[in-house]
């Protein structure tokens, strides 16, 4: 699985002019993707990371001071541009394999404690965000 996390101070997203998503304040908004190869195991691990990742204030992470996490399904950071103008899709998992590992890392992510805010999958999405830094770290695990 792959990740782009941003800390943020407050962020949101929106489906078709409503709000399905939420954080206020300092906290990590994380884009995911999944590839054909990951399994419920490689999201409790992303899960994890995210959890205790020490990029917040004071190098903390959202696990010691309780920040909340905006979580956003995104298959275009599979894509690949390398040959050409327009990008392939092919190491993205397909919405059957994905959507059951993005629900995943959520679902381990409140099961450690945290307070998760998520987008709608496969939705047109729009992100709000303040990037607080900036800081943006991609994640592979």
């Amino acid at each position: 699985m792959r990740a782009v996390v941003q800390r943020v101070d407050g962020a949101a997203v929106e489906v078709a002019g409503e709000t399905v998503g939420e954080i206020v304040g300092q906290g990590l908004c994380v884009l995911v993707g999944a590839t054909h190869g990951d399994t419920a195991e490689t999201a409790a691990r992303l899960a994890r990371k995210l959890w205790t990742l020490r990029v917040l204030d004071g190098e903390k992470s959202c696990s010691d001071v309780g920040a909340p996490l905006l979580v956003v399904s995104q298959f275009t950071l599979y894509g690949d541009a390398r040959k050409g103008r327009r990008p392939t899709w092919q190491a993205a998992a397909p919405g059957e394999v994905a959507e059951p590992l993005v629900d995943a890392v959520c679902a381990e992510l409140r099961a450690l404690g945290a307070q998760v805010a998520t987008g709608r999958f496969g939705a047109s999405m729009r992100v709000r965000l303040t990037n607080d830094g900036p800081f943006t770290v991609l994640l592979e695990v």
